[in-house]
């Protein structure tokens, strides 16, 4: 009996903004990415779990929030609280690959130290590396064949962190244009590979599962960008002109009444250095990384149709996390909470199960999607998972009435920590206003309806007390239902708090 279970494509990109395909957003062109929201459903409150690769990541596989898996930090870092996942924790691609699906990735990994994509599940096909960001073999071959090996090109329009945004001595590399051809990017490789994986499944020739194609595949791209340094070759690298880029609005941040990390961040990446002009060169380039990949899913896409597996193939887009480019004139991420990094692109086209052309308004996490793939592959949801699967939105459109009774009406995020150092922050967000715990420093609160550049902590202002203290609630109820471990002593901190 034919298997009748969907396949599922699965591409996540990394550090793409919410608003790059948000339809109120700025001018960035994905004919792609949209082409997913109108034939699928977008999802508007999305939330990743936490601003950060490996952690985010890490909830992703597990369907935990990061303080159930540990892994609170980068991998990569000397300082790692936990450089790889423990074994006992179960994951979705473990499961599905136990299941009968044939799984397959490419691209970005950076989950743990010394694993890979093949210790879960996976065929690894390639276009990554073992845990952060290096050039890894099967690239540098396909640079090399062509004529052009990486590292051996002169970039132009270089831009740097620093006093002197064009000093390559200090500060972090932010953007560039490269001389290569599109085809020679880690994007159109990474397409490739996932190219070649969707024909190798319809081929059933895939290397897993029975070898006759019956199985359904369950294949995941992760796309190296738009994370900075944002290099790009043309025609994206002069796609946006930087002339007609206007700060936003939360460029207008003074950090006045917020808590010091946010300057001394500011500080700490070099960001003081650069000028809106600077800015507006980088956000152009951002612009042009993330119309990039989205050509780049736009071919995956034919793929499918071209193979004859569109109709029955299930196709997410998302993204670990955000990134601020400017915004609050911060570079990267960090130890603030704000929508710009917080906040995520979601799409889902699921062929007679999503309605075309719909959004849903339901808040969601990230890592949901663990128990949403186990769901379409009718593979039972552990029940260690902090996540819930989106089937249920997906099949019940855009009516707010058929939303299941017990779905939360508020997301949960956390951050633990980068190379700036440990610091502990709950944040809980409504559709209307966010509350952010910072362990070390004054709490933040915001009206996202009167303030939605988030410029203006209201923690003190005497007119939100009731609501300070409505979102103080919901912060520790999101901590006991999550079993998280600050909730021993957090909930007394916020009642003696004023």
């Amino acid at each position: 009996m034919a298997d009748s279970r969907p396949n599922v494509l699965f591409v996540l990109t990394d550090q793409e903004r919410y608003d790059c395909t948000a339809p109120e957003g700025p001018p960035v062109e994905t004919p792609a990415m949209d082409r997913l929201s109108s034939e699928g459903m977008r999802f508007s409150r999305a939330c990743t779990p936490i601003s950060i690769c490996t952690s985010a990541r890490a909830s992703l596989m597990t369907g935990l929030f990061p303080h159930g898996h540990g892994m609170l930090n980068n991998s990569h870092e000397a300082d790692a609280i936990r450089p790889n996942l423990p074994p006992e924790l179960p994951t979705f691609s473990e499961l599905l690959a136990e299941n009968g699906y044939d799984c397959s990735y490419t691209g970005k990994w950076h989950v743990g130290r010394d694993q890979t994509p093949e210790d879960f599940g996976f065929a690894y096909l390639g276009g990554s590396d073992k845990h952060h960001d290096d050039i890894d073999e099967a690239f540098r071959e396909y640079r090399e064949e062509r004529g052009v090996p990486p590292g051996e090109v002169d970039l132009e329009e270089v831009l740097y962190t620093g006093d002197d945004p064009r000093d390559a001595s200090e500060g972090t590399f932010v953007a560039a244009t490269t001389p290569v051809d599109v085809e020679e990017t880690r994007a159109y490789f990474l397409a490739e590979r996932t190219i070649d994986a969707i024909e190798a499944h319809a081929d059933g020739d895939s290397g897993e599962g029975d070898g006759n194609g019956s199985d359904p595949f369950f294949h995941r791209a992760d796309f190296y960008g738009p994370h900075h340094p944002y290099v790009v070759p043309e025609p994206y690298a002069s796609m946006y002109d930087p002339n007609e880029i206007d700060p936003p609005e939360s460029y207008a941040e003074t950090y006045d009444g917020k808590p010091q990390v946010h300057e001394n961040f500011h500080y700490y990446r070099g960001a003081d250095g650069l000028e809106w002009d600077h800015w507006a060169e980088a956000t152009a380039k951002y612009w042009g990384f993330v119309s990039l990949i989205d050509d780049q899913l736009e071919r995956i896409l034919e793929a499918l149709e071209e193979h004859g597996l569109a109709d029955e193939t299930a196709v997410v887009h998302a993204s670990d996390h955000g990134d601020f480019v400017g915004n609050h004139r911060q570079f990267n991420k960090g130890p603030l909470m704000y929508d710009d990094t917080y906040r995520i692109p979601l799409q889902v086209r699921w062929p007679g199960v999503a309605e075309p052309g719909t959004t849903c308004e339901v808040p969601v996490h990230l890592h949901d999607l663990a128990a949403t793939f186990l769901e379409m592959g009718g593979v039972d949801v552990p029940e260690s998972f902090d996540s819930r699967s989106l089937v249920p939105l997906l099949e019940t459109g855009d009516d707010p009435d058929a939303v299941p009774d017990d779905w939360p009406d508020s997301t949960f995020a956390q951050y633990h920590g980068d190379e700036f150092g440990l610091y502990t922050q709950r944040m809980v967000r409504t559709g209307r206003y966010k509350y952010v715990y910072n362990g070390p420093d004054i709490d933040e609160l915001y009206d996202l309806k009167a303030d939605p550049a988030e410029l203006q902590n209201l923690i003190d202002h005497p007119g939100y007390a009731d609501v300070r203290e409505e979102m103080r609630d919901r912060l520790v109820d999101w901590m006991q239902e999550t079993d998280d471990p600050n909730q021993g002593w957090v909930p007394d901190v916020l009642r003696d708090t004023p």
